[in-house]
């Protein structure tokens, strides 16, 4: 399997209205959006995209929706994230027969606390369950379980497992993987405050919940970087840092989607119980979102 994920990806929220239902042309608005600021590839059904809260049918119109209005114009990554290997393995499944699915990812099962070892015959199942490409998805902070490295190293020998998006925020973590990863594991960086220190340490890109937002500033952190530039990399990753950091000012991905529409583009709601952002968090996020046109 030749495909190697990377560059700058923005995982995706889902358009809802407030009944939760799906909002298409909010969708094509949101990848007309990131496309048009750059964005190397684009990421449906992950935990931005409540994946969690949508039926069986929603998450396949996503998939449809997304590869037909991209088009061909970035890799279509989708997630297969669900809590039993069963219904990843359905997920999976689904995605691989819409058709134009680069990649799948898949967060560790939540709510259930797994052994690694449990962790990697889950895995396996999965990447033995379709030809996509599998990228595991370690996010310990939402979901309470870690994938650790040695896991992740006996994960990286199983044919379609080719790479990890890492989002536990432990820059020393991620760079002992890089440095023991075998040749051909990608690295994502799935924390937006470490995008650039990632790149530098060897990483190949990121999956950035702040994309949907800001496109254009995180990918032109990769941009920068493959340049050569590292100054302004990290000049655009400090740019980038005060939008992470009212993330978590309301119940995600309550901030992206405000953010999005006072970006231009009506992503409508999130599911309850997830409610609106307050003030003064509000009057900050409109202030934030206006910056970005001043950043380098």
């Amino acid at each position: 399997m030749t495909f190697t994920p990377h560059g700058a990806i923005p995982a995706l929220v889902t358009p809802l209205d407030e009944d939760g239902e799906l909002m298409e042309q909010g969708l094509r608005d949101v990848l007309d959006h990131v496309i048009a600021g750059g964005v190397h590839g684009v990421f449906v059904l992950g935990s931005s995209g409540e994946i969690y809260g949508l039926h069986a049918d929603q998450k396949r119109r996503v998939v449809e929706l997304t590869v037909e209005h991209v088009a061909g114009r970035v890799p279509v990554y989708a997630g297969a994230s669900e809590i039993t290997t069963r219904d990843c393995v359905a997920t999976a499944s689904m995605a691989e027969r819409v058709g134009g699915v680069a990649a799948l990812s898949v967060l560790t099962p939540y709510f259930m606390t797994p052994t690694q070892d449990e962790l990697v015959d889950h895995y396996r199942a999965i990447a033995e369950s379709t030809s996509l490409p599998v990228i595991l998805y370690t996010n310990p902070g939402r979901t309470h379980v870690d994938l650790e490295l040695d896991t992740v190293l006996r994960l990286a020998q199983v044919p379609g497992i080719v790479g990890l998006k890492d989002s536990a925020g432990d820059l020393a973590a991620t760079r002992a993987l890089l440095a023991a990863r075998p040749e051909g594991f990608a690295v994502l960086m799935g924390r937006d405050t470490l995008i650039e220190p990632a790149l530098a340490a060897g990483a190949e890109g990121c999956i950035a919940s702040t994309a949907n937002i800001a496109p254009a500033l995180v990918a032109g952190i990769y941009d920068a970087h493959v340049a050569g530039d590292h100054d302004l990399a990290r000049a655009r990753q400090d740019a980038l840092t005060p939008l992470r950091e009212l993330l978590d000012k309301a119940t995600f991905p309550v901030v992206l989607k405000e953010g999005l529409r006072m970006a231009g583009v009506d992503a409508g709601h999130c599911l309850a119980p997830a409610r609106a952002l307050s003030e003064p968090w509000r009057s900050r996020l409109r202030d934030v979102v206006a910056g970005l046109a001043d950043a380098p």
